[in-house]
């Protein structure tokens, strides 16, 4: 623990005297010194891993092959805590350490910002962009934000067009959250256009892409706070406690819209159905 925080310490305080500045299409720094490695050790101990559960894992291997063969993959998920990133690679590093490394996440502009976040996003591959939720926080920002959110699309689309790249998102553009009365939380919906833009992005790519619906059950190891807070900063509160992953059979568009009028919208709640489901089998 002590090392970690000295780690940590030790990593914001060169960013305070150096900030570092994101690109559009961050790559994970690995050298000089390891910040992917650094994540992993600094929120495995906070996982039981004798009370952790990986659901699916034949479909993870599926997902290898594909990529193997130049296909992309998107992964349509719920989002919970800053550790999601940590959560997925180290559920994965002994069945697929080669997605668990390679994963490119869509990252919002907190996590890009908060000093204590930085460090752990720095060994992430990222695309970066401005929450939706977090848009209109500063109306004289709003157009800076539009214009560096489409140069993440192009990102995005170059990256596509290459193939043999996995990509996570959280189309609900933030995190689960406890009912305010209840205390209970529950996958928060996803936004329809989030979904829509993936999709239409995979097939305008020119190689062959696949969507699968994936659910993360972490909440307790860094739960957020109950509102959704304007200033960075918020406090962060860990503990140790299992965790959960899992993920469905693809979601192919053309089957599941092949009677529907609204053939948007039905992609759109197969995706978020299938996550809502997966994180209560957990």
């Amino acid at each position: 623990m002590l090392s970690n925080m000295m780690d940590l310490f030790d990593r914001v305080l060169l960013d305070e005297e150096n900030p570092f500045t994101f690109q559009p299409y961050h790559k994970a720094i690995r050298e000089p010194f390891d910040y992917y490695t650094f994540g992993q050790n600094y929120i495995r101990p906070l996982v039981d891993f004798r009370n952790s559960y990986v659901g699916n894992i034949s479909v993870f291997s599926d997902m290898e092959k594909q990529l193997r063969q130049g296909h992309n993959i998107v992964l349509m998920s719920n989002h919970q805590t800053e550790a999601d990133p940590a959560v997925i690679a180290l559920s994965l590093e002994r069945s697929n350490p080669w997605i668990s490394e390679n994963i490119v996440y869509v990252a919002g502009d907190r996590v890009l910002t908060d000093p204590l976040c930085k460090p752990f996003s720095m060994g992430r591959n990222l695309l970066c962009v401005y929450s939706k939720k977090h848009m209109n926080d500063f109306p004289e920002l709003i157009e800076m934000k539009r214009r560096a959110n489409t140069r993440s699309l192009k990102e995005m689309a170059l990256l596509l067009r290459g193939g043999s790249h996995i990509i996570w998102i959280a189309p609900s553009g933030g995190r689960d959250r406890p009912d305010p009365l209840t205390g209970e939380w529950h996958p928060a919906p996803f936004d329809a256009s989030a979904v829509d833009n993936m999709r239409r992005l995979l097939e305008h790519s020119g190689v062959p892409g696949h969507i699968y619906p994936l659910s993360l059950l972490c909440y307790e190891i860094m739960p957020p706070p109950q509102q959704i807070e304007k200033e960075i900063g918020e406090q962060r509160v860990i503990s140790f406690h299992g965790v959960g992953l899992s993920v469905a059979e693809e979601i192919k568009y053309g089957d599941v819209t092949a009677q529907s009028r609204n053939a948007d919208e039905v992609c759109i709640l197969s995706c978020f159905i299938s996550v809502y489901l997966l994180i209560f089998l957990l």
